[in-house]
């Protein structure tokens, strides 16, 4: 499932990190929900700091590749939608880390900051 979600280059990135399964999945996710986040900002006109929460679930509503585990679950486009919004926070430090704005993160900054984040932790 999630090479639908992630290119496979980005999938290598997130390979070769110095990650737990859960930290990867994470970092995977927020990959994930930035890509998804710029497009909506795209269609928008929106910054990404400015999609809203609604907007974020008619994405997830309207999206191909999410229809089917909908239509299997109601409860997986609410779960997924949370999941896709949980994910702005940790972009958001990225970002102010890095002095930029979210739409500006690379996937590599993305695994840097888990990578990172993670070594905090395990100290």
């Amino acid at each position: 499932m999630e090479s639908d979600f992630l290119k496979p280059e980005e999938c290598a990135e997130v390979d070769m990190a110095l990650l737990s399964s859960k930290e990867k999945f994470s970092a995977r996710l927020a990959i994930y929900a930035l890509r998804v986040l710029k497009q909506i900002a795209g269609e928008t006109g929106l910054s990404v700091a400015d999609v809203s929460n609604q907007q974020v679930m008619d994405w997830v509503r309207n999206d191909e590749s999410i229809q089917q585990s909908i239509q299997v679950d109601a409860s997986f486009e609410n779960f997924f939608t949370n999941l896709v919004i949980a994910s702005l926070r940790p972009l958001r430090q990225i970002a102010a880390e890095s002095g930029g704005a979210i739409e500006q993160l690379t996937v590599k900054q993305v695994v840097v900051w888990f990578e990172k984040d993670a070594k905090i932790r395990r100290e």
